[in-house]
């Protein structure tokens, strides 16, 4: 299952609407004959890609899958039937879906005789999985607001900060422009970027409009964005604030006094070669 978390993170930053998936095979002796990803909404799921290296090696064997395979035939086929067509035994899943339509991928396997087994190493492939899952539950995006503390390089860490954060996003706004995460990543007939940036005069009308654009992960970068932010923290998931390891003097920016431990938890301090970063995330009830 941890091999299957991590090819679904492959899918960061290209797969949404759809959820980042992967999939690895193992015959009936165990050993690994398949694994794939989901890439992006119209092309093969990862249950396909995986069969599809597997061949004849996957009849008998066992899918291990990090999201329950769906159950309806929409630009792709049910991923529940290729797994039946192609003879699997078993299918272990790490979460199960909550927008499955109809019984449930899980139900109609177990119905044609497949054997199932549910919530494996679940908490890690939230790891991947938790903002899509979020963002699809609540039809808003799971936003995280990036940003340096005060001081002589902000806009450096900003930069390093986007560099690294971007790539898991969806969509990344900085200052006035809007932009996807990887550039022409997404499929085009399933994804459009919002019309208006300016959040100030509306964040959660612009949400929206990126959610039915598209788009389950926004990464907002740069401290000016406060002021749009700071009176709607109820819409903030994560919080990831950078601070020069040279400059002492606004030590104290990193966390805000505001964001109180109801609200937010502390999730990881990292030192890197001349800066800290802190990550903070909203609990869930």
């Amino acid at each position: 299952m941890r091999q299957a978390i991590t090819l679904s993170a492959l899918g960061l930053g290209t797969t949404s609407p759809n959820p980042p998936v992967g999939c690895v095979i193992l015959d009936q002796r165990g050993a690994v004959v398949g694994a794939g990803f989901h890439r992006r909404k119209g092309e093969p799921h990862a249950e396909a890609h995986a069969l599809n290296a597997a061949r004849g090696a996957a009849r008998g064997g066992t899918a291990v899958v990090t999201l329950e395979p769906c159950n309806h035939v929409g630009v792709t086929p049910a991923c529940r039937q290729e797994l039946i067509n192609a003879g699997v035994s078993r299918v272990v899943i790490a979460v199960m879906d909550p927008t499955s339509r109809g019984e449930g991928g899980a139900s109609m396997l177990a119905a044609a005789g497949v054997e199932v087994e549910t919530d494996v190493l679940r908490n890690e492939a939230l790891t991947v999985l938790e903002p899509w899952l979020t963002a699809t539950v609540r039809r808003r995006p799971y936003l995280t607001w990036a940003f340096a503390a005060e001081g002589g390089h902000q806009s450096a860490a900003e930069k390093r900060l986007l560099l690294d954060l971007r790539a898991n996003a969806d969509l990344v706004l900085e200052g006035k422009t809007v932009d996807e995460g990887i550039p022409g990543g997404h499929a085009k007939a399933h994804f459009a970027l919002p019309g208006d940036a300016d959040i100030g005069a509306g964040l959660s009308q612009w949400l929206s409009a990126a959610y039915e654009g598209g788009a389950r992960r926004v990464l907002v970068v740069g401290r000016e964005h406060g002021a749009a932010l700071r009176p709607h923290l109820h819409a903030v998931d994560e919080i990831v604030v950078s601070l020069l390891r040279t400059d002492s003097s606004h030590s104290l920016e990193v966390v805000y006094p505001d964001l109180t431990p109801t609200d937010f938890r502390l999730v990881e301090v990292a030192a890197h070669a001349d800066s800290l970063t802190s990550r903070m995330r909203r609990l869930r009830v």
